[in-house]
């Protein structure tokens, strides 16, 4: 069931890929703005420890 549903996702990601490119390199690129903000607040908070 698990290896059914893993299957399932990655075909929903190819057919979103796929059909609204645009869209899924927006989205991806939001996401990875996200995760640097948190790495760069992670990073303020560590120097402001020492």
């Amino acid at each position: 069931m698990k290896k059914l549903l893993t299957w399932l996702a990655l075909a929903f990601v190819i057919f979103y890929v796929i059909s609204a490119p645009e869209s899924s390199a927006e989205f991806v690129r939001s996401a990875g703005q996200a995760i640097g903000d948190a790495a760069t607040s992670l990073a303020s908070f560590f120097e402001s420890l020492a």
